[in-house]
């Protein structure tokens, strides 16, 4: 929104607003810092926020409008949704006929202005407000979700006796059961789902109760609800994952399903006692996986004909490594997907069950039972099976006896929690696999990070000299360049100084400028030098150099890639390599 500040000052010492003086002395403050005049008078208390926006909306001919005499309608207000309202600072206040009134910090957001006027199909008719407006009007959200679930809510809880977490199994049953538990629990699960959310956080805070959305691996505030509703939700998730009412002492797991829009979801459940409270986080499990293949996951050149050589092996073992939220379930599913045809017999023994497979035997581990990864594993290599599927190989054990499983003519899949490919080896060999035999079997290992997708329409920008350089001292530049020359990305004559790379841009529909997830990957084969690495106690430093003298791109190295492809930027590569 631009006034000049010739015109400011006019109107401000016309009006006799703000001396000469101050305007001269905040003048010449936003030479220097490069902020604009407004700003800097309001920093130094020469006149107040609601002034100064009033001038403002006087100069550009566009009303003004204080939401503090505004009742706004909670069905005007949620016109525009939450998060682009918090991202813009726009508030829909008004609805007329085919008019929306809007309230806005900035009149010449045209994007927010365009995206809402698509949204709503409405004339939509900006108006300038000020901050104070604004977080009055967002809290309204917040007002307007306790409304739609009923205020029947605050009565009920409100009634219990304080010290009602400890009320017997009975009457919290009977809370959970009553329609305004079963209304927020059910909204909160479909409105984190729509979201596209992959974990709920409901977290007891002294006053409150805080309810945070994991989104594209990133924690979110979504909504805070009164203290007085957390005795109810905890109580009805509780009773949808088959927990103990009365159990507030120890740690709780549990699993349930729901069906949000057309779409199975099974919701995996934590409940762990806090200071304040019982928190729960609940991660989302989309049950049908459809549709992935490994190019669509992330896999490219070298690395993807290295993964399609690895399953086209009807023995041995695939790895997948990476912290957890890494996205090693997802390549697991992918590859049992391609190797699932009529002639062959899969098994899994997973923890949990997080898709679910046609044509796959899949089972739960029950550690509670004594059923576990071992014993699980034990029993499914007397099923027949051509391929088997470990979910975590977590011990000596579990990783003895898959080892003895892809040396007797089985195909096993399964991951591990390190922090790179190369690193897989050292750590096998530490939970006591014999090198000889791990050279046996081991056929390819992965090492991969999830990093967020830019939205469409990036900013584009070229390295400067001193990134140039930091990138290579990052990465094996010259690397990264010849792979992109071979695939195409780029031209054969290109050079760092002329590939462009992309920054996120904010925008109404996407208001942090990323959307989604892919993968970055460093795929590992296990060729003949590396077995001669891991016969002599190689580190994991040596086995990924010999890896990368082979042509294996890293993690990083394959995240510059896809950001020279625009797929994501090199801030958003270098933030989750180095969390």
């Amino acid at each position: 929104m631009y006034i000049s500040d010739t015109h400011l000052k006019t109107f401000l010492s016309d009006a006799g607003l703000v001396s000469q003086k101050d305007f001269e002395a905040a003048e010449r403050e936003a030479k220097e810092s490069g902020r604009p005049v407004g700003d800097i008078l309001l920093a130094r208390n020469a006149i107040g926020e609601d002034e100064l926006r009033r001038t403002y909306a006087y100069i550009l001919g566009i009303p003004f409008v204080s939401l503090a005499e505004v009742k706004i309608p909670y069905e005007t207000l949620s016109l525009i949704p939450e998060p682009v309202a918090r991202r813009n600072n726009i508030i829909a206040y008004k609805h007329s006929g085919d008019e929306l009134e809007v309230a806005m910090l900035d009149t010449d957001d045209l994007a927010a202005i365009d995206f809402i006027k698509k949204k709503t199909r409405l004339k939509v008719l900006p108006r300038l407000t000020d901050v104070a407006s604004i977080k009055a009007a967002l809290k309204l959200y917040q007002q307007g979700l306790k409304d739609n679930l009923g205020d029947v809510i605050e009565r009920e809880i409100a009634a219990l006796e304080p010290g009602s977490g400890e009320a017997g199994e009975e009457s919290l049953r009977q809370m959970a059961a009553a329609v305004p538990a079963v209304r927020i629990v059910d909204t909160l699960l479909r409105h984190a789902s729509a979201q596209g959310a992959s974990d709920i956080h409901i977290e007891p805070l002294e006053q409150t109760l805080l309810i945070r959305y994991r989104i594209d691996g990133i924690l979110h505030d979504a909504m805070e609800l009164s203290k007085a509703a957390a005795a109810a939700v905890v109580a009805r998730i509780k009773v949808l994952a088959n927990m103990r009412l009365d159990e507030h002492r120890l740690p709780q797991d549990g699993r349930f399903g729901v069906e949000a829009g057309g779409e199975k979801i099974s919701f995996r459940v934590s409940v762990l006692p806090t200071y304040y409270g019982e928190k729960i986080v609940m991660r989302l499990l989309r049950e049908s996986l459809g549709g992935f293949t490994l190019e669509a996951l992330g896999f490219h050149g070298s690395a993807l004909e290295r993964m399609h050589d690895a399953v086209r092996k009807t023995t041995g073992m695939i790895l997948t490594t990476g912290p957890t939220g890494a996205g090693k379930s997802t390549t697991l599913y992918t590859l049992l997907d391609i190797v699932n045809t009529p002639d062959v017999n899969i098994s899994t023994i997973e923890d949990p069950i997080e898709y679910q497979m046609s044509r796959v035997n899949q089972t739960q581990v029950r550690p509670e039972i004594g059923f576990t990864f071992a014993n699980g594993l034990r029993a499914l290599v007397r099923q027949d099976p051509d391929i088997i599927m470990v979910g975590e190989i977590r011990d000596k054990e579990t990783a003895s006896l898959a080892i003895n499983a892809a040396l007797t003519g089985h195909l096993v899949l399964s991951s591990l929690h390190t922090n790179s490919a190369a690193g897989a080896i050292p750590r096998l060999l530490d939970m006591g696999v014999e090198p000889f035999l791990l050279v046996s079997t081991l056929r390819v290992v992965i090492g991969q990070r999830l990093v967020r997708k830019l939205c469409a329409n990036p900013e584009k920008y070229e390295l400067s000299r001193e990134e140039q350089s930091r990138l290579e001292k990052a990465v094996d530049a010259g690397a990264v360049l010849r792979a992109l020359k071979e695939e195409k990305v780029v031209g054969a004559d290109a050079t760092w100084k002329n590939i462009p790379f992309y920054r996120p841009q904010e925008t109404a529909e996407c208001p942090d400028g990323y959307q989604g997830r892919l993968g970055i990957y460093e795929v590992l084969p296990v060729t003949q030098t590396i077995k001669e690495h891991v016969m002599r106690s190689a580190t994991s430093d040596d086995i990924e150099k010999q890896a990368r003298s082979e042509g294996m791109l890293t993690m990083t190295e394959d995240g510059i890639f896809k950001a020279a492809q625009g797929q994501t930027s090199i801030e958003e590569v270098l933030r989750v390599i180095t969390e």
